[in-house]
């Protein structure tokens, strides 16, 4: 046998393979897709993944089917889902953890977060700055004097290490060069309890929860950590006009896939999010849970992604969190 037929055979065989995965792409889905959250049932994440994967399968003619696997950060999700066969029909509904600040916060992973097919961004919700009725400070510029004023007297709440309200208060304290106390909390509900009791002085968190207690009057929002001030307290303002325009913070959740996720399958499915995230009838029920829509192609979501760990991973680093 000639030398070179091996050689042509193998090319011919890498070239029907981009051929094989665009009619993988063509016929897909053509069953159930799973999709593991990395939270219990309600609120967050889970809330966004019912109402989105609910419409995307609409749009693609199949089933979305919830499976919740909280635990570790949603670390066990993303394992289960690293190693999951490649073909689309196993995906990942997260908050940011688990694909960005997780391989800073844990001593060992099972995965590695950057090797995942990063579907889309889902939705995001601005983080405010919340303090107790009482707290002396009581407009924005105020809190940073007082802050700075008062070195390690102000005590702040998270909903646990390495949290978003964890990890953006220590983003203040780096811009600002102020040293507020930590004081962690096992989830949102505890951290508000006391807040709102007065046994914690502050606390960055998810507006949903925030507005209700300031609208109520238990708790006060004194800045929004968006780049521009949102509609829901257009009197509240930004971190930037405070002088603080790099301190930015949200939370958003995203649709991952296993690594080697076939690229005309996660762009099918990107398509199909951002279609479905411009339904008049999902922008009203977003709205209403004070969401922004995501949006983007997966290149610009990988881009997204990946700035946000490299600068949360700083924070980190700098503030000496240990790891879990």
């Amino acid at each position: 046998m000639p030398k070179y037929l091996p050689l042509l055979a193998a090319a011919g065989v890498l070239l029907a393979a981009p051929h094989a995965a665009a009619q993988s792409a063509a016929d897909y889905p053509n069953k159930t897709v799973r999709v593991l959250v990395t939270v219990p049932p309600g609120g967050g994440v889970d809330t966004v993944t019912r109402l989105v994967t609910g419409r995307m399968g609409v749009k693609l003619g199949q089933t979305f089917v919830i499976e919740n696997r909280g635990g570790a950060g949603g670390s066990l999700a993303a394992e289960a889902v690293y190693k999951a066969e490649p073909d689309g029909y196993q995906l990942m509904a997260s908050q940011p953890s688990p694909i960005t600040t997780n391989v800073a916060l844990y001593k060992s992973l099972n995965y590695d977060p950057s090797k995942f097919q990063f579907v889309g961004i889902m939705s995001a919700i601005p983080n405010v700055l919340l303090v107790k009725n009482d707290f002396p400070a009581k407009t924005g510029k105020e809190f940073l004097d007082y802050v700075k004023a008062n070195p390690d007297k102000v005590n702040y709440a998270s909903q646990g290490p390495g949290t978003t309200s964890h990890l953006t208060a220590e983003l203040y304290n780096k811009l600002t060069g102020s040293k507020m106390t930590h004081v962690p909390y096992k989830g949102t509900g505890p951290a508000l309890n006391d807040l709102v009791a007065g046994h914690v002085d502050v606390i960055f968190m998810q507006l949903e929860s925030a507005i209700k207690l300031h609208e109520g009057g238990k708790a006060r929002i004194l800045a929004v950590t968006t780049g521009k001030r949102i509609s829901q307290l257009p009197e509240i303002p930004t971190m930037a006009e405070l002088g603080l325009p790099g301190l930015i913070s949200d939370t958003w959740n995203a649709i991952t896939a296993p690594p080697g996720t076939p690229a005309p399958i996660v762009n099918k499915l990107n398509a199909t999010l951002n279609e479905v995230l411009k339904e008049p009838e999902l922008a009203d029920r977003f709205k209403q849970l004070l969401l922004t829509p995501g949006s983007g192609s997966v290149a610009e979501t990988r881009t997204f992604i990946e700035e946000d760990t490299k600068r949360w991973i700083e924070v980190i680093k700098e503030a000496n969190i240990p790891k879990i």
